[in-house]
């Protein structure tokens, strides 16, 4: 039987993306949602909406078994956990499965590999994804980290094997500091993700970070759809991402979308992945995989056509991919801005009450967001509150429209960082995309922020 009834399991923009995407396949939807979120727009739309829990993520939307038993309740057939949350804990994806749902995502085998950093290191290199210089696993012993870090050279990046974001990450300048920084680096993460493991890799001093998305269909068949460039970043967290990137050329394109595709299909992965890389000097090296869909798909679905959401959902109801790569063809450019409440230079977060709120319009101008008048953003949860994408037949035009819909943008009630935005199109080096991962941090410190 086809999918008919999909649960969501997130909140904000990208429960109401879903929402959307299975409401134009003519497949009812189902709201989870935190007492906290009662009057949020994806719950206010859904065919149906369940309470699952208290404000606390932990007790809500990381509450496996309220989110089943939600499921079972609605009758619904098929659970999709967006990004962040569940999206990429492979044992969330076994218990659906176990409970004879369908989950719209890749193989639970595939979630697990890719989301330990190290293995994912290893499996990158079995299926011939170019790697940062490093150790081959993990490294606990102090000896064995100065023979690597001699070998590779200073300085080297200390790395916690489970999660992200730049937590348990250390840059080490010298063998004087190794020690102290890697027992830091293994006390942050475990701290933050339970697990003190570590590695190492060699610290490239000024890349941009490039990443590649991917389709598969779970039978050796999969798809490239092209780079976005996320090298705008602030402590590790993406601020504004561009499709195609300023800095690559079609033929490196085709070249590294051709490894990326062809790894994915010899994995037999299963459903959107994005590959990230670390990119300088001309040279690709491979950083992570997420086993999701990423906040910033919107840039490939404006470049490409081609609904991200939706396929996902096909996959998962066992069809084959909608293009071949022969199909894909990339127009135009496309910028993403992550609208945050928070102060636009201190960063303090700014939930509250919505005031006012209009958002831009015109051609080739998306807002995707839950805001309306009179919603109270709540402080218990990632201050993302919307996303502002523009397509332009080129680069320069996508930023006379960036700027335009900026203008043109509203909200009231609340801080955000849309006046940060508009600052950085004022910057010469982003105008000639000259920036790098390094590029907002040394500006905001010039600039006192």
């Amino acid at each position: 039987m086809p999918i008919s009834k999909v649960l969501i399991a997130n909140r904000g923009e990208i429960a109401l993306r879903i929402h959307r995407a299975c409401h134009e396949m003519g497949i009812q939807t189902v709201a989870v949602h935190s007492t906290a979120d009662t009057e949020a727009m994806h719950v206010r739309l859904a065919d149906q909406a369940v309470c699952i829990g208290p404000p606390a993520a932990s007790e809500s939307y990381l509450n496996i078994p309220n989110i089943i038993a939600a499921a079972e309740i609605s009758g619904a057939d098929a659970i999709h956990p967006g990004y962040g949350f569940l999206s990429e804990n492979a044992k969330f994806a076994e218990i659906v499965e176990a409970h004879d749902l369908i989950f719209i995502g890749p193989k639970p085998e595939h979630i697990r590999i890719m989301g330990d950093k190290i293995e994912a290191k290893l499996t990158a290199a079995k299926l011939g994804l170019p790697l940062v210089p490093g150790s081959d696993g993990p490294i606990s012993d102090v000896a064995e980290a100065k023979a690597v870090a001699a070998e590779i050279g200073y300085p080297v990046l200390i790395k916690a094997a489970s999660g992200g974001g730049g937590r348990g990450m250390k840059v080490v300048e010298s063998e004087d500091m190794l020690e102290t920084l890697m027992q830091q680096a293994g006390s942050e993460a475990k701290a933050a993700f339970g697990d003190a493991t570590v590695y190492m890799e060699k610290y490239l001093s000024d890349p941009r970070h490039i990443e590649f998305q991917v389709f598969g269909d779970g039978n050796g068949q999969a798809i490239h759809l092209g780079e976005r460039d996320c090298s705008l970043q602030r402590r590790h967290q993406k601020v504004l991402e561009e499709a195609p990137s300023p800095v690559i050329t079609m033929d490196q394109r085709e070249w590294m979308g051709g490894i990326v595709a062809k790894a994915m299909a010899d994995m037999g992965y299963r459903g959107a992945g994005t590959i990230e890389f670390l990119y300088e000097d001309g040279q690709f090296y491979f950083i992570e995989m997420n086993t999701r869909l990423q906040v910033e798909h919107p840039v490939t679905e404006a470049i490409t056509g081609l609904d991200l959401v939706r396929e996902q959902i096909r996959i998962a109801d066992g069809h084959l991919l909608t293009l071949r790569q022969e199909d894909v063809e990339f127009r135009g450019h496309a910028i993403e801005c992550r609208i945050n409440a928070e102060h636009p230079r201190s960063f303090a977060p700014s939930p509250g009450l919505v005031k006012g709120y209009h958002a831009p319009g015109g051609m080739n101008v998306r807002v995707d967001s839950g805001l309306y008048a009179g919603y109270r953003v709540p402080p218990y949860y990632d201050s993302m509150i919307a996303k502002l994408i523009v397509w332009g037949h080129t680069r320069e035009g996508a930023l006379r429209r960036l700027r335009r819909a900026l203008e043109e943008f509203v909200i009231d009630g609340i801080t955000t960082t849309i006046p940060l935005h508009q600052a950085l199109l004022d910057q010469p080096d982003f105008q000639d995309g000259e920036y790098t991962i390094k590029w907002l941090e040394h500006w905001l410190a010039e600039e006192g922020a």
